[in-house]
């Protein structure tokens, strides 16, 4: 006996509906490799994500200690905190690419609204007004150069008188750390 099988009516394939989600890169995106690769030399992936004036202290401090190490290394026996700026730079300069890394991908969500931090001003230029520190700093060098070439200040007093400035900046940063903690 042969049995016949009859069709079973099985419901119609529905085709399957693939959704596409279709990005469009922002062209003010920034990649965070790149970032990266820019800070290589202190400051540069954060001028290329738009953080100007971070972009421009990090070489400034990078120079600094670097002259620092200069100047102590001419020395017969270098001082006590020889390796501790060796180290300080170390760890500035790997700080340096991973703020900037960071800072593009900040940015890129930002862009794309998931991040609510401020964007830098691409379009604008670097500027230090309202600085105090900067202000201050400026004027004291410009004063000490002054005193040199119009009344003939020699500039060995600075030999022995430099730590005065960064004692000055903590007693400064102490007393707006003070009064902040006291008019709460």
């Amino acid at each position: 006996m042969s049995e016949t099988l009859e069709p079973t009516s099985l419901p119609a394939e529905q085709p399957k509906m693939t959704r596409h989600t279709y990005r469009s890169v922002d062209p003010r995106t920034k990649s965070p490799f790149l970032a990266a690769f820019l800070s290589l030399i202190p400051g540069l992936g954060q001028v290329y994500v738009g953080y100007y004036q971070r972009g421009f202290t990090h070489p400034i401090v990078v120079g600094l200690v670097i002259g620092m190490l200069i100047v102590a290394g001419d020395q017969s026996r270098p001082p006590f905190y020889f390796p501790l700026g060796i180290i300080f730079l170390i760890f500035f300069w790997l700080y340096n690419i991973i703020d900037a890394w960071r800072r593009a991908i900040h940015y890129n969500l930002a862009l794309e609204g998931l991040e609510n931090i401020p964007l830098p001003n691409e379009m604008g230029s670097p500027t230090f007004a309202g600085s105090m520190f900067g202000g201050a700093a400026f004027f004291l060098i410009g004063f000490v150069i002054l005193l040199h070439t119009r009344f003939g200040l020699p500039l060995e007093v600075l030999e022995e008188w430099w730590p005065v400035v960064p004692m000055a900046f903590g007693g400064y940063l102490f007393y707006m750390g003070w009064r902040d903690k006291h008019s709460k």
